[in-house]
């Protein structure tokens, strides 16, 4: 049983015109830079500078359907040294946009529309601070929680959770998304025990590019495609079996490519798979703790720094965030200790392009917090919570 339940509003998402004001003036959103080669913890380079801006973008994911929550997709402005973040306005007619995703060039957000009857939406940000709501697409199923772009930015995938199915949208010369090519259904194996179908949680290409990978919490499995790059469409390679009623929700690769991390959120677990990039097969380990303690404190996403030294575990009913060390060419996760998050429910976590800086959304409690990363693989708090409601996303931007 999902711990947190999605609400299910009404359909629409109206585009929208306006601008953004100074804050996102001359700063277009730009590729998220290559991943530099793992490092051994403890042998972590100092993080890159933050180059000629002294401020960032950041974009922020919430429930407007929600009472509390936000009236679209929040904006803000992080200090790329200190992480201080400073509120701008709001990018109006995108309704429940619960997760975002970057387009490689840079030019266009996407936003779920986590909901019955659920749908993406394309967002362009313009280097003049003005942004154009491009549209939206029905995405087949219902309460999307997850999306990405793939690697040739040509592709959309999202995962509805609700419905269990996993859908492929065509990406315009504009960015604007095209009717949906294809839409595959988690009909096997049955569902896992406490769930009533399957529950698509996320949806990702693997670091070499060739696979894409569904998390699916419902049947405990996580599912491999490999996607037709003309076509648009998904064919199966490859199922990993975790523990039956072990949740998995997100998992997050090593920038070395053969090792993922996986966030099993209802048997509090941590589980290191090795990733095959010939076959696309993934092979979970044995589950980890997260160093909570008993009880279940539904994990919801790590994170793995740029160097892949150090991986971060976001724990919404502890509400703190779990340190691991990697080691073994990422291999292996050894546990270091919990850290405060500093706010209620982490539903999710992002690291700045340069992984110095890490960003919690606090749902429960509407806020974002703000730690700095040190080369040690540290946290040490930036300044006092940042007011966000419903905050269930935050998407640091170069």
């Amino acid at each position: 049983m999902n711990p947190a339940p999605h609400p299910r509003p009404a359909p629409g998402l109206p585009g929208r015109r306006g601008v953004l004001g100074g804050l996102l003036a001359g700063a277009a959103l730009a590729a998220v830079p290559a991943l530099a080669a793992p490092a051994r913890a403890g042998a972590r380079p100092a993080p890159a500078t933050a180059g000629p801006r002294a401020t960032r973008p950041l974009l922020l994911g919430t429930y407007t359907s929600e009472a509390g929550g936000g009236a679209g997709v929040g904006t803000a402005a992080y200090d790329a040294g200190t992480g201080v973040l400073t509120p701008g306005p709001v990018i109006t007619g995108v309704e429940n946009p619960s997760y975002l995703a970057p387009h490689p060039s840079g030019a266009t957000v996407y936003a779920v529309a986590e909901q019955g009857a659920g749908a993406v939406t394309a967002v362009a940000i313009g280097p003049d601070g003005t942004y154009e709501v491009l549209g939206s697409r029905p995405t087949g199923g219902s309460g999307p929680t997850h999306l990405s772009v793939h690697p040739t930015g040509r592709w959309l995938l999202s995962a509805n959770y609700t419905s269990g199915s996993v859908a492929v949208h065509p990406i315009a010369e504009d960015g604007s998304l095209g009717e949906r090519t294809d839409l595959v259904t988690h009909s096997s194996p049955p569902p896992g025990p406490g769930q009533g179908g399957p529950h698509a949680h996320q949806i990702v290409t693997s670091p070499d590019g060739g696979h894409v990978l569904a998390v699916d919490l419902g049947t405990d499995t996580v599912y491999t495609y490999r996607l037709d790059a003309s076509a648009g469409t998904l064919t199966e390679v490859s199922r990993a079996a975790l523990t039956p009623g072990s949740g998995p929700r997100h998992l997050a690769f090593h920038p070395g490519g053969r090792f993922a991390y996986l966030a099993c959120e209802l048997d509090n677990t941590m589980v290191v798979c090795a990733y095959d990039p010939a076959t696309g097969a993934l092979t979970p380990g044995p589950g980890q703790s997260t160093g909570t303690g008993s009880g279940v404190s539904y994990p919801a996403q790590p994170v793995v720094t740029g160097d892949g030294a150090y991986v971060y575990l976001a724990n919404r009913g502890h509400n703190s965030l779990t340190r691991y060390a990697v080691e073994g060419d990422g291999a292996v996760l050894r546990l270091l200790d919990t850290v405060p998050v500093g706010g209620d429910w982490p539903r999710q976590l992002a690291l700045s392009p340069d992984s110095s800086l890490l960003f919690a959304a606090n749902q429960r409690s509407s806020t974002v917090t703000v730690f700095g990363v040190g080369p040690d693989g540290s946290l040490t708090g930036a300044g006092d919570p940042f007011p966000a409601p419903v905050a269930v996303c935050v998407l640091p931007l170069p």
